[in-house]
């Protein structure tokens, strides 16, 4: 936005809401470059609209944002896998043994990388209606406005929503369960278990590591077995719950992050260990401080 804007009562209204607005944007279509894209665009459609007809500007922008948003879904030019690149993942950590704030249990991996994959299952609709109501809190009367339907369809698009969504992400095996497989692998990536390591690896799993050299990508269970001695070392590390699943994060003696691995498990196998050791990108991560 031109800097001879910023004083313009418009301008400073919309910027007052331009971080949720990007935060829904970014939700419903898992990339952040079509969530600016969007917001540019309710931008311009504000500043050609007389704002005195506007009695609530955030619900009136909210239903610009949301509108647009599905559009882009319905197009299918929403670019839902944001690790394609070598952009870093978002990641809500926490240390494993640490109390979780009521509301983090709730929305925690809601509003994480992981939800993105299961709301890329959804029909665009109620990928819409699912995030506004059940991350954003919209009221279902201001969403069906947004979708063009009846409050009472909406309530039944949004329950179907949550359903596959909470029926997508009910792990295979219990919590304990996982993590006791996670302790197994990284104890065999120590000890250069190659044949234990196969054993705990899914066929297909996927490695993808951001180091200071760049972001690679490792597939099949023989290769990533192949390079898991550098996650072996992270078995020193504090057991830790990344986006809602099994990972581990740890730190050098004076405190600075070292490592933060993050492991998929599904059907008794690792499927996806993605590992941080980039400094700089340790350092845009909210971690939690050492045990």
């Amino acid at each position: 936005m031109p800097e001879a804007h910023r004083t313009d009562p418009v301008s400073e209204a919309f910027e007052s809401h331009r971080d949720r607005l990007r935060a829904i944007a970014y939700r419903v279509l898992g990339s952040h470059a079509d969530a600016e894209d969007v917001v540019q665009e309710a931008w311009l459609r504000l500043s050609r609209q007389d704002s005195g007809t506007i009695d609530n500007l955030g619900g009136w922008l909210t239903t610009v944002v949301g509108r647009i948003s599905l559009d882009v879904l319905r197009a299918g030019r929403a670019r839902p896998q944001v690790a394609l690149d070598d952009q870093l993942p978002e990641f809500t950590v926490m240390l494993h043994d640490a109390p979780v704030p009521e509301d983090l249990v709730t929305l925690g991996d809601s509003v994480g990388l992981a939800l993105l994959t299961v709301l890329d299952a959804l029909r665009p609709d109620e990928r819409l209606a699912f995030v506004l109501h059940d991350v954003f809190a919209v009221p279902h009367g201001e969403t069906a406005r947004i979708l063009g339907k009846s409050a009472d369809a909406t309530k039944m698009l949004t329950s179907r929503a949550r359903k596959k969504v909470q029926a997508a992400q009910r792990p295979a095996s219990g919590g304990h369960q996982q993590r006791e497989l996670v302790q197994a692998f990284l104890a065999a990536a120590g000890n250069g278990q190659f044949e234990r390591l196969l054993q705990l690896l899914h066929p297909e799993v996927k490695f993808t590591a951001h180091t200071p050299h760049g972001q690679f990508v490792t597939l099949g269970a023989t290769e990533v077995a192949t390079r898991a001695k550098t996650a072996g070392g992270a078995a020193q590390g504090h057991a830790a719950t990344v986006n809602g699943r099994p990972g581990v994060i740890s730190w050098s003696e004076t405190g600075t992050p070292l490592a933060l691995l993050a492991f998929t498990v599904t059907d008794g196998r690792i499927t996806e260990i993605t590992a941080v050791t980039d400094p700089a990108k340790l350092a845009l991560i909210n971690l939690p401080d050492p045990a």
